[in-house]
């Protein structure tokens, strides 16, 4: 058994369509997006929890430009997209880690065209044009209960305060 089979979770866009149809033949399949960047507790219980929902999550992973018009930071990303999808496709819960360069991942759902779309208990989903659309084909969009208390950001300060 290689011990790099995870890096196969790693999916270019143009890729995807092999890949989707193996998942969707298991059930229903999931997503949710973000940057990830320092890869902590909260993060991996939301993602767990994002599993939960369907047979599959797919991941939709900010690129470095698109997390750093996110005005979190001009160094931020701290760790380049490619990284940050090796380390997210390492986890039990994701299944298959893609890329968008855009703001929103709307174009990339668009494509995807999940059955469960899931966001962090930040957000207003009423609000988002990416649930909007998932719901216009019947598929279900929803926000996961926030997992308090942890932030990459704060995280990041902590750390350049020592």
């Amino acid at each position: 058994m290689n011990s790099l089979n995870f890096l196969n979770k790693i999916v270019a866009n143009d890729s995807l369509t092999d890949s989707l149809k193996r998942l969707r033949a298991l059930g229903p399949v999931v997503f949710t997006n973000g940057v990830f960047d320092v890869l902590h507790k909260g993060h991996v219980t939301y993602l767990a929890q994002a599993r939960e929902e369907g047979a599959s999550l797919v991941l939709g992973l900010n690129s470095d430009r698109s997390a750093a018009r996110l005005g979190k930071g001009p160094d931020r990303p701290l760790n380049k997209q490619e990284d940050r999808a090796t380390v997210l496709a390492a986890l039990e819960s994701v299944s298959l880690v893609t890329y968008f360069d855009e703001d929103t991942p709307l174009e990339l759902i668009q494509v995807i065209r999940p059955d469960i779309l899931v966001k962090g208990g930040d957000y207003d989903m009423d609000k988002l044009k990416e649930a909007q659309f998932v719901r216009s084909y019947g598929g279900v969009a929803k926000a996961l209960t926030f997992v308090a208390g942890y932030s990459t950001t704060q995280l990041v300060q902590k750390i350049r305060a020592f």
